[in-house]
């Protein structure tokens, strides 16, 4: 009799090992559907949830332990949430494939046009979008865990769907300063972009950074300079010297003056020497050095593009 009785217990708590087992490969969450194909019924759900074993999420998903949502089950309850065709996107996906030193301020999750988006709350802060270009080979075929879209597209669309034009050309820059794609994939993925407000923009950075550019702050200079009318320098020329070679940021050949553009890891002490180093060996062999801190670059613009023109100027007279 006590066997017989035991039996219904012993065979629900199986059911939920195998619920909670299967749920570690989806960052702890599975969709109701999931959990009635494994052999739970909705009575069992409901008393796990009831028991504070597990939690819902909207009317979809059920997330199997009853502790704070990290990062891959917000992920996953993003893209259950979305449908069976959701995968994470933009930004999101770009932190997921390597980007460094990058915060989204919510998930990005695309499904195709149309789809039936479902009910999202708090606890995960999702975005998702319909998109018309959608489409199965756009997922990321590397990608392990949860489902994500490759990594190139997935720039172009963060790029599309930023907040400000700064913002999207900060992502651009980053995702090929960090080496993570290059201007030539991003250029191939924006060919299926027939129209959207911010399609010159990306068109003018990807020009940029075939030229050289790979920094928001060596953007900003390029533009301060036509801006003030002062001619266009060279950029990431290449420097032969007896020590090595090396990339200056921007170079007046005819001038005979550099700029280097200095980020906040150049103030790094291991930087810093190799920097001195670099930059006076360039003055050894008859440039001018000038050096632009990125926020000097940000909070006195004016003085420091005055210097750049007194530096130019200085040359034409000596060569007159």
């Amino acid at each position: 009799m006590a066997d017989h009785d035991t039996t219904p217990v012993r065979r629900s708590q199986f059911r939920r090992v195998r619920a909670e087992t299967l749920s570690a490969e989806q960052g702890r969450v599975l969709t109701r559907p999931q959990l009635y194909a494994l052999g739970m019924t909705r009575a069992e759900v409901r008393w796990h949830v009831r028991v504070g074993r597990w939690r819902t999420f909207g009317s979809h998903c059920v997330v199997t332990h009853n502790g704070p949502f990290d990062d891959e089950t917000r992920h996953w309850v993003a893209v259950l949430e979305g449908g069976p065709r959701a995968v994470i996107d933009g930004d999101s996906a770009m932190v997921l494939g390597g980007l460094d030193n990058y915060e989204p301020s919510r998930i990005r999750v695309s499904v195709p046009r149309g789809a039936r988006i479902r009910h999202r709350g708090d606890p995960v802060r999702v975005d998702i979008r319909q998109t018309r270009r959608w489409r199965e080979s756009d997922r990321d075929p590397t990608a392990t865990g949860v489902p994500r879209t490759r990594f190139a597209l997935a720039t172009v669309r963060a790029a599309m769907w930023a907040v400000t034009d700064r913002q999207a050309t900060l992502l651009l820059l980053m995702a090929v300063q960090q080496g993570l794609t290059t201007p030539d994939r991003l250029a191939v993925e924006l060919l299926d972009v027939r129209r959207d407000r911010r399609l010159g923009l990306i068109h003018g950075v990807l020009l940029e950074m075939v030229g050289g550019i790979r920094s928001l702050g060596e953007l900003d200079f390029v533009e301060g300079c036509r801006q003030r009318g002062l001619p266009e320098p060279e950029s990431q020329t290449l420097h032969r010297a007896d020590n090595g070679t090396f990339y200056l940021d921007f170079r007046w050949s005819r001038h005979a003056l550099v700029v280097e553009v200095e980020g906040i890891h150049h103030t790094w002490v291991t930087q810093a020497v190799a920097d001195a180093l670099r930059q006076n060996q360039v003055v050894l062999d008859g440039d001018t050095v000038l050096r632009l801190p990125v926020a000097g670059l940000r909070l006195c613009p004016d003085e420091f593009f005055a210097q750049v023109a007194a530096a130019l100027a200085a040359a034409d007279s000596a060569a007159a």
